[in-house]
């Protein structure tokens, strides 16, 4: 483990962590031991405690902290309907060396972990997928990609909450209402959720 804490402002503390493993057990850990901040965001390697205290304290503390690997937050469960009649999944049966039929296959077959949000509100990075199975992004991202587009980049999996410009390798679509500014919690998608695609 490596973590490396940094002051953000007064009463804020930035972790740096050395990979996504390490950044969702140590996001899991403050969640089991209810830290007194005002939010706890992870990130792809880092963790935002923000809101404290007492931030040198909890500096101090997070050190001590055990973290098991591969933990993370417990979260709810959801199926996402999907439809997989992206414009780049033959781009992604040929990476991967498979079929349409066996892309569409592991893809279903994996149960995902929404490791962190970012990008857009209700955008979600979910992990699950082996760094064998990792895609890089286009090369030219398009101006404008339809709500509902379930993408590849790297590792990970994520639905385009709204129509964006964006480089994911698009799979396919569903029609999952991601984000919706008038529920109780606007992301379909938090950190720690696990997600299913199934057959629309």
């Amino acid at each position: 483990m490596g973590l490396s804490v940094h002051p953000v402002g007064s009463d804020a503390l930035l972790v740096d962590c050395t990979d996504l493993a390490e950044a969702m057990a140590l996001h899991a850990e403050a969640r089991r031991r209810d830290v007194p901040a005002r939010d706890v965001v992870p990130g792809a390697r880092t963790v935002l405690f923000d809101g404290v205290a007492d931030p040198a304290a909890l500096a101090d503390e997070i050190g001590s902290w055990p973290l098991e690997p591969g933990s993370s937050v417990a979260g709810g469960f959801v199926e996402l309907p999907t439809s997989y009649d992206g414009p780049d999944l033959d781009d992604v049966a040929k990476r991967w060396d498979m079929t349409r039929d066996e892309v569409v296959d592991t893809h279903r077959g994996t149960e995902f972990v929404v490791a962190f949000c970012g990008f857009a509100p209700g955008f979600a990075y979910c992990s699950g997928l082996p760094d064998r199975l990792a895609v890089p992004r286009l090369d030219s991202p398009r101006t404008k990609v339809p709500a509902g587009s379930v993408g590849l980049a790297g590792a990970f999996t994520g639905v385009y909450p709204t129509a964006s410009p964006g480089g994911w390798r698009i799979i396919g679509t569903t029609t999952a209402p991601l984000w919706d500014a008038d529920r109780e919690s606007p992301a379909l998608l938090a950190p720690g959720t696990r997600v299913r695609f199934v057959d629309a």
